[in-house]
């Protein structure tokens, strides 16, 4: 059973995460709240105090936590050898980390195969928890399917119904997976018509001849697919050539490290985010408060996600009361919540997809964007408004597959 049972008193965490690559800021955010979980888990503080009534602040089931790091690059093949690694010469007992959905799809499949629980932090692509799905592996982070469905309605009744767009996207399962979406819910839903749909490569850092087709196609809006560094140098390339002038411009996911690096070029943008320190809730007031306190910056959504991810996963462990994969997926699926500060949730058991809340955010207007401050949440969209039945959507492709070893 992977690395059940555990021998000596302490159990190790994997960290896969990007540290270098076009999400590497999104890597080292998630490591500062890896760290900051961790430290919680065997001393106490943050949520494990406040919010988790069964961790202790002394451990998880009676081993202190450990961890290793290693570097994905944003690569899939090097991030599932990684993730080979943490798990047989490592000892992880779970693996957590992401950004790229190629990535994280490709350790989910890694640690299905090794019976190791994969916590996934940042993957947005349907796939995920619909084709790709595992048994091992788990998601809070909605998916290309909930941020269409929460976009569509604010684009349309801000930019109304009679309008034609055009995509660019990032080449790989992810950004397919926001470009077809965002495709069927604004043709769908919203009535507007598809100009053109044009993939871009991973880690491109000019974007203007993509960007002049896109301005010459008459369409009345531009949606850029892409994310982390390259979500940021094509939002800043557009505006920088003036396209924004003549059509408006959707970012459909980003964060505050992206919106930090494409300075004023994010004012305006319409996109959706993972959490947002401005959710005014306890949990969200706490993680924002204990965060900034160690490390005098405010976090991302990103940085949400891992620390949720890897005190979930603890606290299963507990109400588990062993660390045995079968009794851990057992203690997550269909497992309801309402303690990491958006709102009442469920980590579903047919796709280990969680039922949650999508925040949609506007780029506020130049002079007001400041240090930290980049973005107003516009409408924190109920999960009853974007989900989608187990026989429906990505679910209806997922199959989880068997928890025993074959």
């Amino acid at each position: 059973m992977g690395n059940y049972p555990i021998e000596g008193d302490t159990a190790t965490f994997g960290f896969n995460i990007p540290r270098s690559g076009p999400y590497a800021s999104e890597g080292e955010d998630e490591l500062r709240a890896y760290e900051l979980a961790v430290k919680h888990l065997n001393n106490g503080g943050g949520w494990v105090d406040s919010q988790f009534d069964g961790l202790s602040g002394d451990g998880v089931a009676d081993k202190t936590i450990d961890y290793e790091v290693m570097d994905t690059g944003t690569d899939k093949t090097r991030a599932r050898e990684n993730a080979k690694q943490l798990i047989e010469r490592e000892n992880a007992i779970m693996v957590t980390g992401g950004s790229s959905s190629s990535v994280a799809i490709n350790v989910q499949a890694e640690c299905q195969a090794q019976n190791v629980i994969f916590m996934a932090c940042l993957t947005h692509s349907n796939a995920t928890t619909g084709a790709d799905c595992a048994r091992y592996g788990f998601r809070e982070m909605f998916n290309a399917y909930h941020t269409a469905e929460a976009l569509a309605p604010v684009l349309q009744e801000e930019y109304g119904s009679d309008n034609t767009f055009y995509q660019l996207y990032a080449d790989y399962t992810w950004g397919e997976s926001v470009q077809a979406s965002m495709r069927r819910t604004l043709t769908e839903t919203a009535g507007w018509t598809e100009a053109d749909s044009v993939a871009t490569p991973l880690g491109e850092d000019d974007y203007s001849s993509f960007l002049s087709e896109a301005a010459n196609s008459g369409a009345d809006v531009l949606l850029l697919d892409h994310y982390g560094l390259d979500g940021a140098t094509s939002v800043q390339q557009a505006v920088d050539a003036g396209l924004n002038e003549e059509m408006e411009i959707v970012l459909p996911l980003y964060n505050r490290p992206m919106a930090s690096a494409a300075g004023d070029a994010i004012s305006g943008v319409f996109g959706t985010v993972a959490w947002d320190s401005a959710i005014d809730n306890t949990p969200s007031n706490e993680f924002t408060q204990t965060f900034e306190s160690e490390y005098d910056r405010t976090p991302s959504g990103v940085a949400q996600l891992a620390y949720a991810q890897t005190l979930n996963y603890a606290a299963a462990v507990e109400r588990a009361g062993s660390f045995n994969p079968i009794d851990v997926i057992g203690e997550l699926e269909d497992y309801d919540y309402n303690n990491i500060g958006m709102g009442e949730e469920t980590m579903r058991g047919c796709d280990h997809q969680a039922q949650r809340a999508v925040p949609v955010v506007r780029g506020l207007p130049a002079d007001e964007i400041s240090t930290g401050n980049y973005f107003d949440i516009v409408n924190l969209t109920d999960r009853s408004q974007v989900s989608y039945g187990c026989d429906s959507g990505p679910a209806a492709e997922c199959t989880l597959g068997p928890a025993e070893p074959q």
